[in-house]
């Protein structure tokens, strides 16, 4: 990082914070291997080009991107340089937290690949109460966060162009099996996002669980 970076106390704190976020997705995804890869009896399963290797793949990628400087928006006010650093870092947080607790939240229904496992169950609680695949989206939003940080306009085309479809692409594939399952999902597909809240609908939704 400090190849593309001035190093002074400010940088170094925004730089920690944005790394001990990457690194705790890592682990995240590292115990998700260790405790779910042998999951129970699979009852379904489709192979996608999307998953943990190719996601990985587009994160070195990315990062490469960053550390060339290729796409770089020169601002020349330091205050303005430091509020995007400041406002990107608070979107990488935020979508690390999202996913981390979605990661709790879906449990042992995690899978690499596209699997409904005999004792699978849906979740609609927690993050999975916000939007349909909030791992998902939690890495968009980590991604679009350090764009913003690093004001690069070449990263911003890669996740637009290729991450964030790519990541639309696996959540419907998952879908068509989740749907076979179970048949409340059309429900909980009317009430709740694919990767962005339907506010209005989740209002809706708790004003009838009050009533």
């Amino acid at each position: 990082m400090k190849t593309f970076l001035n190093q002074g106390l400010f940088y170094i704190v925004i730089q920690t914070i944005i790394c001990l976020c990457v690194f705790s997705i890592f682990l995240s995804v590292f115990i998700n291997f260790a405790l779910f890869s042998k999951n129970t009896i699979v009852q379904k399963q489709k192979k996608s080009i999307v998953e943990t290797g190719t996601m990985t793949l587009f994160f070195f990628v990315f990062y490469l991107i960053l550390v060339s400087r290729l796409g770089v928006i020169s601002v020349s006010q330091s205050f303005l340089k430091e509020l995007l650093m400041v406002l990107g870092t608070i979107i990488i947080v935020t979508g690390c937290i999202i996913n981390i607790k979605g990661r709790f939240n879906l449990g042992k229904n995690w899978a690499n690949q596209i699997n409904i496992y005999q004792e699978h169950t849906l979740v609609q609680t927690g993050m999975y109460r916000i939007v349909r695949h909030p791992l998902y989206s939690s890495t968009i939003l980590m991604f679009y966060g350090a764009c913003l940080a690093y004001r690069n306009a070449v990263s911003l085309i890669a996740v637009t162009a290729v991450f964030v479809p790519f990541m639309y692409y696996r959540a419907r594939q998952e879908e068509i099996l989740l749907e076979q399952k179970f048949p409340q999902y059309h429900e909980y597909k009317l009430c709740t996002g694919m990767l962005l809240p339907k506010i209005l609908k989740r209002k809706e939704r708790t004003r009838n669980e009050r009533v």
